[in-house]
């Protein structure tokens, strides 16, 4: 009796518990719909057209965005193309593939430390850029155009400094164009291409040299394995310790990054 008792009054409980969420789930659909007629939701529109030019201003302005964009998604590639970005960046990665150490250190931390060596080599410059054109043009003292010529004076002035003669030669030759009298007749087209052919000649000269002496202890690991006997043992596997051992002995990372500074100084 008193299990059937006990059964009861649960079922009751929950009879009620579910009568009661039934008439609240009401009220709120009730009170929901009076907010609903009272106020209706609206969602707002969008709307994207094209109108006809009314006046040859108004195409020019088209016509100037459209190229700010164009130059806003190019920006990363000219800016790195036309600072220290190249050369830093691939040397890096000659020292990591002559150590043969694969993806250490990753992708990320060497185009970071490229990019951080880079803002070191190039802040003269940009201190330059910002001096004789960024605060004249945000003062109001120099027109776009004007700050734009100053601006690229010091990287015309930087590219050159870092070209090879032949390089440029190559190129001017190429674009059709006399001789310039001087660097200021040469024109930014042709000093972008021949920096960065430059640029890539420098760089693998001291990939060059940086392999040589891991070269030399890779040779000297396999002739001390093959006068052992141990010809399926591979070469590089035993080698790798003693190029991490002598790289660090010799505080590689400082030898290269300073020799990666001078030789933008020079």
């Amino acid at each position: 009796m008193k299990r059937a008792r006990t059964r009861v009054e649960k079922a009751a409980s929950w009879a009620l518990a579910g009568t009661t969420a039934m008439v609240a789930a009401m009220g709120l659909v009730l009170a929901w719909s009076a907010v609903a007629q009272a106020a209706p939701l609206r969602i707002p529109g969008i709307r994207v057209g094209v109108d006809p030019a009314a006046s040859p201003s108004e195409v020019a302005g088209t016509l100037q965005i459209m190229a700010l964009l164009t130059v806003l998604s190019l920006a990363p590639a000219i800016l790195l193309m036309t600072t220290s970005f190249t050369r830093i960046v691939i040397v890096l990665s000659f020292v990591r593939s002559a150590m043969g150490t694969q993806q250490v250190p990753p992708n990320q931390v060497i185009i970071g430390l490229s990019l951080f060596i880079t803002l070191f080599v190039m802040m003269p410059v940009f201190a330059q850029i910002n001096e004789v054109a960024w605060q004249p043009y945000m003062s109001g003292r120099i027109t776009q155009q004007v700050a734009l010529e100053r601006g690229a004076k010091p990287v015309r002035d930087f590219m050159l400094k870092q070209t090879r003669e032949q390089d440029l030669s190559l190129f001017v030759d190429l674009s059709g164009r006399a001789r310039p009298a001087g660097p200021d007749d040469v024109p930014t087209y042709v000093i972008i291409p021949a920096f960065m052919i430059s640029e890539l000649k420098s760089a693998f000269q001291m990939g060059f040299v940086i392999y040589i002496p891991f070269l030399v202890i890779d040779m000297l690991v396999a002739s001390v394995l093959m006068s052992m006997g141990m010809m399926m043992l591979p070469p590089v596997l035993i080698s790798l310790p003693f190029k991490i051992l002598l790289f660090v002995l010799v505080d590689g990372w400082g030898l290269v990054v300073k020799s990666l500074v001078e030789s933008f100084a020079g």
